[in-house]
């Protein structure tokens, strides 16, 4: 409360022992008991910050007022769009920061000018103990341990917490040493359900609509649809590991100079093991029942129905994620008076972050599929929460034909890989120089120069086992890895939602699997058939290699008055900055070989193993004035009134040189778009006016009410261009253009009246491969195949040409015409709102209650009925928050119980092909803890996080478009500190 009063802009701050008295694992929960700062939830844990509406890349974090390296590789905990995703991000992960270790946090919401720039939203300063500046002398300080009950483990297990601080100086404050370390452990598990992805279109365009397709409360053919890729069932176990160090020694010379040394460091190791159960929708639906969305229709209900004995797969994917981050940081500090009121502060540092994979196969993700071709029909329910399915089951055509859900009906299908890694190499050195006039005035400059370097790299493999669908390889697992998969009920792993039909499901190590049935595949593509057959190789389908590097210098002048205005106590701040940013982006590009059709709706880019490397650059200038005033017109009144100018540089993953082509979802005859992506290192930073005003009454030595508004005016948010273009001479083989082979099949079907849907129209190309291009012969083949009564293949013919069949373009394809998506700035947008905040203790009882209360408005919201065939710009993080906390003091007793609440935000734009919104749901916590001081040396802790069990949903262009749904579990810590 102190700081926030006194500080001369809107600032507010949590200290040391604020920290401790909340059950706080890091430091994101702690910055979450802040007004304004709302954060994101990885595995139920805090993650990182939003503050005002801007989300986590528009924030900047420094650690003692220096800018801090960052990394951050999300895969562990994430929905199924993590799997393949790529680090480029500049959002600094709290996570990796243990909430003991630091002496207070200060969020700074206004712009001031010797701080240094990066963050629209905020500024947040994470400071550390420094020896001399702590009370006392000699040796003091303590430790603590926790043991950590969390209930989402199947089993009963403890986890544990250590940490402590030592501080010893001597009694001339001459020298003094600080040393502070953490461990912690937390093993969990948690149970979900996903959609891979929704497809949308107009109703007349519609994915699986066939005329014998039943459809109930049809929209109108222009209305937007939304049709689901599939429904899943997951279960994850995860496991996180995090060690914290921290080291500062200071030496006083003379009263006039110190000298400080630092370092930090700190290690997160995250893994996760995730079993799925997977139905994706084969398409043509048999009966589809829309909702009442007049914007896009969901629906509530979908089945399918397959000709007699023609069955799909049950799919039971295995998954493996883990990652290491770890972040070192070494900092010199020279801080002397000169003279009598002039100061020259010296500071450098060097920080690096790196976020690693950490599988033992050395990647990020490992994903094996493995299914159960044993399912003739196909429902899903999307009217609740999450998808109830339902499906019909005969093992007699694939399985082993006992009529039970079992091993004996597994067959490997494909084999998947993602190593993705981030680097950051930060230097920066500065320079101060003061000048206290007496009074609370003064004037400053300094100059700035920082040198980053980032570097983001991720490589992509993908090897057929025994194909999608896994016909050809049923009885493989049972055969060579049986003790390696287990059954087990995933439907009883729910606790808050309710799945079906998943009562048997199984589950295994993907990383083992791999070294199993890889290498296996690898030598025989046919292991369960006598002979050796050619084997499958392990297919590089992405290579990717980009380097960010920006030099800023940056010089600020800032004077500070304090005085009178009509007799009353007053002050302003004023005083601008100016930076200098040069950028420069390298790349090495892996150029793909040819984009392989390899099912009806599979298409599998390959690379080519031919590196090129590319370099861009980019330079900008800002001129970033700051003025704060305040004056009290009245005792304990302080009134105030802001403007700063500020900015975020953009994503790194907007500055890279590297172009990319990806493979369409569908045909492009039947509409769908191959896309592609290419960065942009001239790129504007964002710039933001800001406007602040408050006014905060300070009644009672610690209760005091505030109501503030905040106006936010901000141009060159990233956007996107389209341009339509060639990508690395890539041809087309699903055009359907006149003369090639899917033309030729295209012209077929129609010509016979037959639907030119994915499966028949690969299919039928397919045969034309097979057949040296005799459409004659080809077509003989499909129609042997094709029941014209139920309009659809057999579909073990079309398993079978899948299995046999990949269509790569000849010279008589044309070129894909790929949408190549490339970020430029185009776009501004307004943001204002308000925060109410309080505290008040009822006289000496020992009660207390603190609170706020903010509300963001803004003109960047989605339209969720946006073209899906465009991208979209949205300003992601926008949301309303509040928290409210019981607090207890007296009789040595410490007591808080809080209730943080988030309503929705977008987290995310441009999901799939068809350019999806991801929305986050409101989401509440209840947190409570007690401590109990038995003397001077040992306190007693107790602490219970996320009480209600609540759980987070994220979902599309309405509630009903399920993107991840996932139930979290309450955590209790016993505790105890020892101090001396």
């Amino acid at each position: 409360m102190d700081i926030k009063r006194d500080s001369s802009g809107v600032v507010d701050a949590i200290s040391a022992e604020d920290i401790g008295k909340f059950p706080d694992t890091n430091l994101a929960e702690s910055l979450q008991r802040i007004p304004g700062v709302s954060i994101e939830r990885r595995n139920g844990e805090g993650s990182q910050v939003t503050v005002r509406g801007f989300g986590p890349a528009f924030n900047l974090v420094t650690v003692n007022g220096r800018q801090i390296a960052t990394s951050d590789v999300n895969t562990v905990g994430g929905d199924l769009s993590v799997d393949f995703g790529r680090a480029t991000s500049r959002a600094f992960d709290f996570s990796n920061l243990a909430a003991e270790g630091v002496s207070r946090l200060e969020v700074y919401k206004t712009g001031r000018a010797a701080i240094p720039s990066g963050g629209i939203g905020a500024s947040i300063n994470v400071v550390t103990q420094r020896p001399l500046d702590a009370a006392g002398e000699g040796l003091r300080g303590s430790i603590g341990a926790k043991a950590l009950y969390d209930l989402s483990n199947e089993d009963f297990r403890i986890d544990p917490e250590v940490s402590g601080i030592a501080t010893w100086s001597d009694p001339n404050e001459m020298f003094g040493v600080s040393l502070f370390g953490s461990y912690q452990k937390r093993e969990s598990a948690a149970a979900s359900a996903t959609v891979n992805g929704w497809s949308v279109q107009p109703f007349s365009a519609m994915p699986g609509r066939v005329p014998s397709t039943v459809i109930t409360n049809a929209p109108p053919e222009d209305q937007l649809v939304a049709i689901p890729d599939d429904s899943r069932y997951h279960y994850s176990e995860f496991s996180r590991e995090r060690i914290n160090g921290q080291a500062t020694l200071q030496f006083r010379p003379m009263e006039t100079l110190t000298l400080t040394a630092d370092a930090l460091y700190a290690q997160n190791k995250v893994d996760e093991e995730r079993a799925e159960q997977t139905n994706w929708f084969q398409k043509p639906f048999s009966e589809v029942t829309f909702d009442d969305d007049d914007v896009v229709a969901t629906p509530v209900r979908l089945r399918e129905q397959y000709g007699a004995g023609t069955v799909y797969d049950v799919g039971f994917e295995s998954v493996y994620r883990a990652t290491k981050s770890q972040l070192q940081s070494y900092g010199l500090n020279a801080d002397w008076e000169i003279a009598d009121g002039f100061t020259l502060n010296l500071d450098a540092n060097t920080s690096t972050s790196k976020s690693t994979p950490n599988a033992r196969n050395g990647t990020s993700s490992t994903l094996v599929g493995v299914g159960a071709p044993v399912k003739t029909a196909h429902s899903v329910d999307f009217s609740g929460d999450v998808p109830q399915q339902s499906w019909e089951m005969d093992d007699s055509i694939w399985g082993n034909g006992n009529g039970v859900l079992d091993l004996g009906d597994l067959g490997t299908a494909m084999g998947r890989t993602n190593t993705s890694s981030q680097k950051h190499r930060l230097h920066q050195f500065r320079a101060d120089l003061g000048w206290d006039l007496g009074a609370g005035t003064g004037f400053s400059v300094g100059t700035v120069y920082t040198d980053s370097k980032m570097t983001s790299a991720r490589v992509e493999t993908q090897q057929t086992l025994g194909n999608w669908g896994s016909t050809a390889s049923v009885g493989d697992i049972e055969q060579f890895a049986p003790d390696l998969v287990e059954q087990y009920c995933l439907q009883c792993q729910f606790d808050h939602y309710n799945p079906t039909e998943a009562e048997i499901a199984f589950r295994a190590t993907a990383v083992d699997l791999m070294d199993v049935f890889s290498p296996l595949y690898a030598a025989d593509g046919s292991p369960l058939i006598d002979g050796i057959q050619p084997g499958n190789p392990v297919d590089i389908t992405s290579n990717e290699f980009d380097r960010v590097r920006e030099k800023v210098w940056a010089g600020y002048a800032q004077l500070t008055w304090a005085g009178e205005i009509a007799g009353r106590e007053a002050g302003v701040t004023v005083g601008a900055r100016y930076e200098n940013t040069k950028v420069t982006s390298y790349a090495e590009v892996d150029e793909p070989a040819f984009i392989r059709w390899e099912s009806d709706n599979d298409f599998r880019r390959t690379t080519s193993g031919n590196i090129v490397g590319v370099t861009l650059e980019g330079e900008y200038n800002n001129l970033l004035p700051a003025v704060d005033f305040h004056i009290e017109p009245m005792d304990d009144v302080v009134a105030r009134v802001s403007y700063s100018k500020t900015i975020a540089r953009p994503e790194y993953g907007n500055l890279f040189a590297s172009q990319s082509a990806n493979a369409p979802p569908d045909p492009t005859f039947l509409g769908a778009r191959a896309t592609g992506t290419s960065g942009n290192p001239n790129l504007r930073p964002l710039v933001s006016d800001n406007f602040d005003v408050s006014l905060e009454w300070y009644y009672g030595r610690s209760s005091y009410i505030s109501a503030g508004f905040f106006a936010k005016k901000v141009k060159n948010f990233v956007g996107t261009g389209q341009v339509e273009m060639p990508l690395f001479g890539l041809r087309d083989p699903s055009s359907g253009a006149p003369g090639s082979r899917s033309g030729t099949a295209a012209d077929r079907l129609e010509a016979e009246g037959i639907d030119v849907t994915n499966v028949n129209l690969y299919t039928l190309t397919g045969l034309l491969v097979q057949n040296g291009g005799d459409i004659d012969a080809a077509w003989a083949t499909f129609d042997a195949n094709f029941n014209r009564a139920e309009n659809q293949l057999n579909g073990d013919f079309v398993q079978e040409m899948i299995d046999a069949v990949d269509i790569v373009a000849d010279a008589n394809d044309p070129l894909f015409n790929f949408s190549v998506a490339t970020p430029i700035n185009n776009r501004e947008g307004n943001i204002h709102g308000f925060e109410i905040q309080g505290q008040h203790f009822f006289g000496d009882t020992g009660f207390g209650i603190s609170g706020s209360f903010t509300k963001v408005y803004g003109d960047v919201n989605v339209d969720r009925g946006s073209d899906p065939n465009e991208d979209v710009f949205a300003l992601v993080g926008l949301s309303d928050s509040f928290n409210i906390t019981g607090i207890y003091e007296n009789y040595g007793f410490s007591a808080r119980i809080a209730y943080n609440w988030r309503d929705k935000f977008l987290a995310g734009i441009n999901r799939g092909a068809t350019r999806n919104p991801v929305f986050v749901d409101s989401f509440g916590t209840l947190d409570a803890s007690i401590g109990y001081d038995l003397n001077d040396q040992i306190a007693l802790s107790l602490e219970a996080i996320n009480i209600l069990s609540e759980p987070i949903r994220t979902y599309g262009r309405s509630e009903r478009q399920l993107w991840s749904a996932t139930e979290l579990k309450p955590r209790f810590l016993l505790g105890a500190r020892y101090r001396f």
